[in-house]
């Protein structure tokens, strides 16, 4: 059930109280009965755990590797492989 903030425009106390969604809106103070106003209020509803932009994705970007990085990338390591073992076979280190 939503809780409401009000304020009385006779004795300016502020108050809360909870109410249904279809429920009208209170008319008189609860200490005055004078005039209320219902006010605007933040929002306690926050986006937690993991999937939210401000936890994980804010500034980071996942790396994508195309074809012709994971192409190269694996020609460089079969080249270093080759050159380690043409060095062991002849003796020499690099």
């Amino acid at each position: 059930m939503p809780i409401y903030e009000y304020k009385c425009s006779k004795c300016g106390k502020q108050f809360e109280a909870f109410q249904g969604i279809s429920e009208p809106e209170l008319k008189s103070c609860k200490f005055c009965k004078g005039k209320v106003q219902k006010l605007m209020s933040l929002s306690s509803f926050s986006l937690k755990g993991t999937g939210w932009y401000a936890t994980d994705y804010k500034g980071k970007k996942p790396s994508v590797t195309t074809k012709k990085e994971k192409k190269e990338t694996s020609e460089s390591s079969t080249a270093t492989e080759t050159l380690k073992t043409e060095a062991a076979k002849t003796g020499k280190d690099e």
